[in-house]
């Protein structure tokens, strides 16, 4: 599959800047694939669209590992943190202007230990990260409430970016679902662009990812399972095909997949020519994926991170 078929044509207006009000205010746009009937619904009428689906969300945490720095030449430098490594500080981290950096610099309380390729660095954090949440690029407006970046279910801190499928979440909803967890810490692969002409030759560098015995229990018993979010697909169908109950997932899902045990996807809004639209695709099909944008465009939805959802059943 050529990447260029993941390209659609986005007003940038409808990026979304910041998170709605409330949650669960935001839209939701329903896709039945059996029918093909579209419904536009409110986040909050989620319930009333599901039968007897249990809802697996993703309960990772994200880490405020944006860290603005300066070099001891007073150069201005800034590192994302990736991934924790171990436990004595070393973390695989985005460092910029990474042509310009050494092994061995000290950047405050990062030092940098050796390069690992495309601007990835191992490094050492000397503390626990106190940094900026780790916003996308193309949000340009300061967040004021920082946990708007974190899902209300959110336990184990380890992600570089927010599973933003599970963003819409209150309290109140969850109460309202029978809902299970599982973790995968979002790392590089799941925000990292395509840089191929061809789909099959990206290459994923895997997602550390955890099932308790009990949650793999109740999910491979369901009638349906909803999965929240595309990693949250990834951790299901990696156990799905013998994969351990925790891991690494470099699981790639692309149009022609066969989904093992998620029934039915909840999703936001992605960018073009990424691996997250590509599994969309081969959930719900390539060509009513791009219908549904066009629609979801029409109607004014609003995407990426702070957007709205889809549900396809």
């Amino acid at each position: 599959m050529r990447s260029s078929e993941l390209d659609y044509d986005l007003p940038e207006e409808l990026i979304a800047q910041h998170p709605a009000e409330r949650r669960d205010a935001s839209r939701l746009l329903v896709y039945e694939r059996t029918t093909g009937v579209v419904r536009h619904r409110r986040f909050a009428d989620l319930p009333e669209e599901l039968a007897a689906e249990l809802v697996v969300v993703n309960d990772t945490r994200v880490v405020p590992g944006r860290l603005r720095l300066r070099r001891e030449s007073g150069g201005v430098a800034e590192v994302l943190l990736v991934e924790q490594l171990d436990d004595e500080g070393r973390w695989e981290a985005l460092a910029r202007p990474s042509r310009r950096l050494r092994p061995g610099e000290r950047l405050g309380p990062v030092e940098l230990l050796r390069r690992l390729g495309e601007a990835r660095w191992e490094v050492f954090l000397e503390h626990p990260p106190l940094g900026e949440p780790p916003l996308p690029p193309y949000i340009r407006e300061p967040l004021a409430d920082p946990d708007r970046y974190q899902t209300v279910y959110a336990v184990e801190p380890g992600s570089a970016a927010a599973p933003t499928a599970g963003l819409h979440f209150t309290p109140e909803l969850v109460a309202r679902l029978d809902v299970e967890r599982v973790t995968l810490h979002v790392g590089l692969d799941t925000f990292r662009p395509l840089a191929v002409d061809v789909l099959e030759e990206h290459e994923l560098h895997g997602e550390r990812y955890a099932v308790t015995p009990g949650a793999w229990s109740r999910i491979a018993a369901a009638d349906r399972v909803l999965a929240v979010g595309t990693t949250t697909v990834r951790v299901l169908e990696t156990i799905a095909r013998g994969g351990e109950l925790a891991g690494r997932t470099g699981l790639y899902v692309l149009p022609g997949f066969e989904f093992r045990r998620v029934d039915a996807l909840l999703t936001n809004f992605h960018l073009p020519r990424s691996t997250l639209l590509a599994l969309v695709m081969a959930f719900a099909g390539v060509a009513e994926t791009r219908e549904l944008y066009r629609l979801a465009v029409a109607e004014r939805y609003r995407f990426y991170s702070f957007g709205d959802a889809m549900l396809v059943l």
